[in-house]
């Protein structure tokens, strides 16, 4: 079946980042995101072979969930200069690679992952959605799966079971219910992970 590979583009991003220091122009201009995620692109590209390939990114500014929740992800700091200043690049690489990629005000990466994953699968292509992010759990499928290059693991529907104990589907429940610390969302009082599981698991949806 056709594979399509989409790339969670900031999450690559700031692992470029962090993983290579000290990288810079003659000017002294920082350019380790802009090396990283450039090797990193062309590596898929070259062992996968993907049939399609997509990139998307977080767009600048508040999304609809700050909207709901104003202290949403509000702990997070800001993106550093020095990484900030390497994204116009970064996306100019993209356009030159003639790579598709897609930004959309409002919304983070992941809405858009999403969307177009579910797609692609409705279209009978086989989907990789290239993150470190496990929010995406939630459109893990038969077709849909999660691929995480720094691990070399892909997750699967059965991974989504065994590590949560929820099925792909239940995955935003869950978290509803246990909060999720890393984006500032409180969940319901006393209710932990193996609370929330065991609710699911007897109550289902």
């Amino acid at each position: 079946m056709p594979t399509l590979y989409l790339i969670d583009g900031n999450s690559y991003i700031y692992r470029a980042f962090y993983a290579i220091r000290g990288l810079s122009a003659s000017d002294g201009t920082p350019t380790n995101a802009i090396f990283g995620f450039t090797n990193m692109i062309m590596k898929i590209i070259r062992e996968k072979k993907p049939d399609y390939f997509g990139i998307v990114f977080d767009a600048p500014g508040p999304t609809h969930r700050h909207d709901a929740y104003e202290e949403y992800k509000a702990h997070r700091p800001g993106m550093p200069d020095e990484l900030k200043a390497q994204v116009p690049a970064i996306k100019e690489i993209v356009h030159a690679f003639n790579i598709r990629s897609l930004e959309l005000p409002g919304y983070e990466a992941d809405d858009l992952l999403g969307t177009l994953a579910k797609k692609a699968e409705n279209e009978k292509l086989d989907v990789f959605i290239v993150t470190g992010d496990k929010d995406l759990c939630q459109v893990v499928s038969g077709r849909v799966k999660l691929y995480d290059t720094m691990k070399e693991k892909v997750t699967e529907e059965k991974d989504v079971v065994e590590r949560y104990g929820v099925k792909p589907s239940q995955f935003p429940e869950i978290i509803a219910l246990m909060g999720d610390a890393s984006d500032n969302i409180p969940g319901a009082p006393g209710i932990g992970e193996k609370t929330a599981v065991k609710l699911l698991q007897e109550f289902g949806d």
